[in-house]
């Protein structure tokens, strides 16, 4: 908690908002208290709708009637919102293996923080295996679609990058222990500060 998913998300939201995609937020961070409130703020905003359930139902569920509400719509792009969860907390592990299997997204990033240094090595290396771990053992269909292998990570956004000084070469290392690349830099609160 506390590393930015929400507010980088909301920047993700409005850099295809000004480049002219319709975008929906998904609230499905019904662990945290505050959340689905802070995403709703961020919706307010950026003047895009938000799905949210409050804090009810599973976060796999929130976010398959999110996007069958978006392709009921047309709108261009659905944004997930998840919990924070620590790599070793199996069950909130699950869950999001859960919602990744069961609604396939197009692209599914890991947002870090660029101030825990190469702390922040250890912890996406064992994220994504963990993620790929349990998102193999889940039974949604993954052996009928032949996926049985686990899906990872498809790439990183560092936040709080612009409050980094010497922990910089944390963000290579990054790369080179997942193969992942670094989509996005978080550089500024403003909605503008992704780079």
């Amino acid at each position: 908690n506390g590393v930015g998913k929400s507010t980088n998300l909301a920047k993700v939201g409005y850099m295809f908002k000004t480049n002219g995609f319709s975008v929906l937020l998904a609230a499905c961070d019904n662990f945290r208290s505050g959340a689905v409130e802070q995403l709703k703020k961020h919706a307010e905003c950026l003047e895009v709708p938000i799905f949210e359930r409050g804090y009810k139902d599973e976060a796999a569920n929130i976010a398959r009637d999110a996007i069958s509400e978006a392709a009921r719509r047309k709108i261009d792009v659905v944004l997930i919102d998840t919990a924070g969860r620590m790599q070793d907390n199996e069950p909130l592990m699950r869950e999001l293996a859960k919602l990744v299997n069961s609604n396939n997204p197009d692209v599914v990033l890991f947002i870090g923080e660029a101030l825990t240094g190469n702390d922040g090595v250890d912890q996406l290396t064992k994220f994504n295996s963990a993620l790929k771990e349990l998102s193999a053992r889940i039974d949604l269909g993954a052996q009928s679609s032949g996926r049985s292998s686990g899906r990872e990570i498809d790439g990183i956004i560092l936040s709080k990058f612009d409050t980094v000084d010497d922990k910089v070469g944390a963000a290579l290392s990054l790369t080179y222990a997942t193969g992942k690349p670094i989509v996005y830099l978080g550089v500024g609160q403003k909605y503008q500060n992704l780079q």
